[in-house]
């Protein structure tokens, strides 16, 4: 069954669905060395890349199995990033969440923002009993993303990822309906 991709709107965010415009922007954010640095594949160097992770993103929606949103800076327009709920599976009421960062976005509170806007979407409208997400152990700042917006960290996989030759473990967060709390004034 198909999954509606929503438009999500925060006090400093737009949460919107993919469009082909936007494969400049995404190439952009997966090329980046930098940004990349604790993701389970390197840095993009092929366009198309862009162009497949845009036509998976309407799949997953097609599909039912997540969706796939641009993160957009209300005050100018700019795509600073992506915000996923993928592998949702409505009989468990799971799924996971991800996100994805410009660099020039780091250190703003944008991934708590997105994050509380899509979990918010996730367990109201959804009516979702748990959200799953994984960061690489060495990726502090995402942990507390999801530390500040209620997840707990239930456990490490080691040594799970090796990416360019570098082995790496992975901590995985949990976060159940019951206990999500909205920020407040949300």
């Amino acid at each position: 069954m198909p999954l509606t991709t929503p438009t999500l709107r925060t006090a400093r965010l737009r949460l919107r669905p993919f469009t082909a415009a936007d494969a400049d922007g995404v190439f952009a954010l997966h090329s980046s060395a930098e940004v990349m640095r604790y993701w389970d594949s390197p840095a993009w160097t092929e366009q198309a890349r862009a162009e497949r992770f845009l036509t998976m993103g309407r799949t997953m929606a097609d599909e039912g199995s997540g969706v796939r949103l641009a993160l957009d800076r209300a005050s100018d327009g700019a795509f600073v990033g992506w915000c996923t709920l993928a592998r949702w599976n409505p009989e468990y009421r799971s799924a996971s969440l991800g996100y994805c960062l410009d660099r020039t976005a780091w250190g703003h509170g944008y991934a708590t923002e997105a994050a509380h806007a899509v979990l918010r979407w996730a367990f109201d409208t959804l009516g979702l009993n748990r959200v799953q997400a994984e960061t690489d152990t060495r990726n502090l700042a995402s942990a507390r993303v999801l530390e500040k917006v209620g997840f707990v960290r239930e456990g490490t996989l080691r040594e799970e990822c090796v990416v360019n030759g570098e082995v790496s473990d992975t901590w995985v967060f949990g976060l159940l309906g019951r206990e999500w709390q909205p920020p407040a004034g949300a």
